[in-house]
């Protein structure tokens, strides 16, 4: 598998520090408020990197972050008259949520930054015995950026224009512009943690450096996140993490692309930020899931409502090929021919294909557009005189590969209420009857309750919409 590396600016071929094992990190939510469209990118497109990892035979121990103290929890919570901790286990509950319903799977550890203090202590008092980190007068540690000298690597700034962009905020008693904070001393009201150089908590940075070593190595294979992280965050953490560790923290790096609302940056000021459950609200969560796939994940997306309703059809003519599988699969009675074990041999191509792909820096847009090829054949060579060994090695197939990319096809009928599952034998029973007007009465009462009906020589199929 060749990925792109943000690192180099080229695709590399992936090779794991131990053979058949992958570490990756990434960046996970700042847990004030409930994630927006953007937030999802990331998640869904690196769910889909450990996905296929494990597909093709790695064991894949996958970190994900909270960070749960930060300036943005402190103000949440006292604009609320509450604490960092409520808000902090209010917004992880609802990350959860949102994050079952988008299907991704849950990290290996998904370890806080107030879990990890001692860690996160060590680390900068090995930067400070090393004089990369120095105490101020008001209790701040700061990271002597100028002293490591690949300052910059990570997105490829010359360090000059870096310290032209270089700024000191008021209260800050840095030595240089550059330097930025592993610990900062606390304010009043602000929650604390004892240290040796003042009651404080840890900056944003130093909590990955912290945790990527603790459960990870010194050394991880890949690093991942949203490009808007790149600099100063990422950066920030090479140089934490290398000059006390003495070793190249990540190997690769991946970043995926931004989201723009309407071709426009996403933005509140512009009043076109949107929550993933409002979103979800509207087309569900697996139409967002689509739509973070559908095209490569280094290339911009734009979110409208055109697109999303492109996504959605798009995702329901792939619902329609599995459930007319199904109903094969549930009522064929024919043996297989020859020709049928000669075209499922004949398909696993299609898997070759997909892999293909996803070996070319996780493309998962042609991965896709390889299920869709495998939809149009399904639907021109499975009907109602398929046998059922047919129907099901279709149907293992596209079921396999839409796995890979956590899309779900397949609908529940046991999801349908009692009700439903009573009309329907009861417009069967009245056609058995020829009480016509009875069976079109109850067709028109579920299609009321979107559940659409097709009659065909095997029996009645059903579908919601």
């Amino acid at each position: 598998m060749k990925i792109y590396n943000t690192l180099t600016r080229k695709k590399e071929e992936l090779k794991t520090i131990e053979p058949g094992v992958v570490r990756i990190y990434a960046c996970g939510p700042t847990v004030y408020n409930y994630i927006h469209i953007g937030n999802s990118r990331p998640a869904c497109v690196f769910d889909v990197l450990r996905r296929y990892l494990e597909y093709i035979g790695y064991d894949v121990k996958f970190v994900q972050n909270f960070t749960d103290i930060d300036d943005k929890i402190i103000k949440k919570a006292n604009e609320e008259g509450t604490d960092y901790l409520t808000i902090a286990e209010r917004y992880i509950a609802e990350y959860k949520k949102d994050a079952e319903g988008l299907n991704i799977r849950e990290a290996t550890v998904h370890p806080r930054a107030t879990e990890n203090m001692e860690e996160i202590i060590s680390i900068i008092s090995d930067l400070e015995a090393k004089g990369y980190a120095y105490r101020a007068e008001n209790g701040d540690v700061y990271f002597r950026t100028l002293k490591f000298d690949n300052y910059g690597k990570l997105s490829h700034q010359p360090l000059e224009e870096l310290e032209a962009g270089a700024r000191i905020s008021v209260g800050e008693l840095k030595e240089n512009p550059m330097d930025f904070a592993v610990w900062k001393a606390a304010k009043p009201g602000e929650p604390m943690w004892e240290s040796p150089w003042s009651m404080g908590r840890p900056g944003w940075h130093i909590e990955c450096s912290a945790m990527a070593r603790k459960y990870l190595g010194s050394t991880i294979d890949i690093h991942c996140g949203g490009q808007d992280l790149i600099f100063p965050h990422h950066e920030n953490e090479i140089a934490q993490s290398e000059c006390c560790n003495g070793v190249d923290f990540a190997n690769y790096w991946m970043h995926n692309g931004y989201i723009n609302v309407d071709n426009r940056k996403m933005s509140k000021s512009l009043n076109n930020f949107f929550t993933v459950r409002d979103v979800a609200e509207t087309y569900g969560y697996d139409t967002i899931r689509y739509l973070m796939l559908a095209s490569h994940y280094r290339s911009p997306i734009n979110y409208s409502t055109d697109i999303m309703e492109q996504c959605k059809s798009a995702l329901e003519r792939l619902r329609n090929c599995r459930s007319n599988l199904q109903f094969v699969i549930d009522n064929a009675t024919a043996e297989p021919t020859d020709d049928e074990k000669t075209r499922i041999n004949e398909m696993d191509s299609y898997r070759e294909k997909f892999k293909e792909a996803m070996d070319d820096d996780l493309n998962t847009a042609n991965a896709i557009s390889v299920i869709f090829d495998i939809a149009r054949d399904i639907n021109t060579s499975v009907n109602d005189t398929s046998s059922k060994e047919f129907a099901q090695g279709c149907a293992d197939l596209f079921d396999e590969l839409c796995d890979v990319l956590g899309i779900v096809v397949i609908e529940k009928k046991q999801s349908l209420a009692e009700e439903v599952e009573k009309l329907i034998e009861q417009r069967t029973q009245a056609r058995k009857n020829k009480d016509f007007a009875t069976a079109d009465m109850i067709r028109d009462k579920l299609k009321e309750m979107n559940i659409v009906l097709e009659d065909t020589p095997m029996g009645v199929k059903w579908h919601q919409i």
